[in-house]
């Protein structure tokens, strides 16, 4: 007979049996409340949950989820992924928000161990003997593992990447790793993600490739709009993407980003994607963006916006004055500015918006 599956919260470890009898109180800590509060609602058959935005596209809100929708997302995942019970999962995210608590009912549906521990740069320092077989990760921690503990990830044997766009660096790192890596698409609205893209591995992907219970199109934007089986309503979103196949796209960036430079029309998220390679190139590691700022005849101009002191005049120079081809003369940024430290969404995202805000 098969073990029935437990969870273990920061090193404390119960039964499903165990959860639905404990009375969750100060003496834990913050994330163990969270974690084992949203358990016990599942396990007792709670119907409907709310849950919170990130804020990192709009202002936060909340969002009712109904128990038979984020059903429907877990076993999308559990069949692509072919997630099996006797695995163990492991939650580093914070189960406040859509991709921590769905890593808990994927687990619970499929029938998983879970190994829930508070979120850290390095989520499996305080693992000692379980292997994982499954783990969600946002960019900055698979970017700790691959490049200090990149034998630990070998072990796993899949990982979804989510949160914040993966940079090409990070991608490069990725594609050598024994473990399936996927970068994920996807938003609270749409109860997590709904498209995978293979980063490494013997067929890595160049596009995401939405699950099979998923429609798409475009609307006269050029944007991303997604119709599930299991919601009455279509998500119309504000991403531009290249659709390629009918459930085959790029993401390019986000309509709310774009950069009117005397009419022509400039997407920031392209730009930062090739600046990802030159600074790469020249082994620069500051955060930047890219935004539209004011400028008297144009409009707007293209400025690359890095976080931290500023360069030497000369380095800024070199930078603005870099030959790109897959960019034209007017993607390509007219000035640089420093800022000390960019804000950031409650998740831990940049928080463009906020961000550019501080040139005012």
């Amino acid at each position: 007979m098969s073990q029935r599956p437990w969870i273990e919260v920061n090193g404390k470890s119960y039964s499903h049996d165990a959860i639905l009898k404990i009375s969750v109180d100060k003496s834990s800590t913050a994330f163990e409340m969270v974690v084992l509060t949203f358990c016990k609602k599942w396990l007792s058959g709670q119907k409907e949950f709310f849950i919170q935005t990130s804020g990192s596209t709009g202002s936060p809100k909340q969002i009712r989820l109904l128990r038979s929708q984020m059903e429907a997302s877990a076993s999308q995942t559990i069949e692509a992924l072919q997630l099996k019970s006797e695995m163990t999962s492991l939650v580093c995210l914070d189960t406040k928000y859509i991709a921590g608590q769905m890593m808990l009912v994927r687990s619970f549906i499929a029938g998983m161990n879970v190994i829930a521990i508070e979120p850290s740069s390095n989520p499996f320092d305080k693992i000692k003997t379980d292997p994982i077989d499954f783990v969600a990760l946002v960019p900055y921690q698979l970017e700790y593992l691959l490049t200090y503990l990149p034998e630990t990830l070998d072990q796993v044997r899949c990982a979804v990447i989510g949160g914040a766009p993966i940079s090409f660096a990070l991608k490069e790192k990725a594609r050598k790793s024994k473990c399936a890596i996927f970068a994920t698409y996807g938003m609270t609205e749409t109860l997590s993600h709904i498209a995978l893209q293979r980063l490494g591995g013997l067929q890595p992907q160049d596009y995401f490739e939405a699950f099979s219970t998923v429609k798409l199109r475009l609307d006269n934007r050029g944007c991303l709009c997604i119709r599930i089986n299991f919601l009455s309503k279509e998500i119309i979103t504000n991403d531009l993407v290249e659709l390629v196949e009918e459930r085959k796209f790029r993401w390019l960036g986000r309509i709310d980003n774009v950069i009117n430079s005397g009419g022509i029309k400039i997407i920031p998220e392209k730009v930062e994607s090739i600046f990802e390679e030159v600074f790469n190139q020249l082994q620069i590691k500051n955060r930047f963006l890219v935004a539209g700022t004011p400028h008297d005849q144009l409009g707007q101009q293209v400025t690359l916006i890095m976080e931290g002191s500023p360069f030497e005049k000369p380095v800024q120079e070199k930078i603005l004055n870099v030959k790109i081809h897959q960019l034209s003369k007017y993607e390509l940024p007219k000035k640089v500015i420093f800022i000390p430290l960019f804000k950031k969404t409650a998740t831990g995202k940049i928080n463009r918006p906020a961000t550019v805000a501080l040139l005012q």
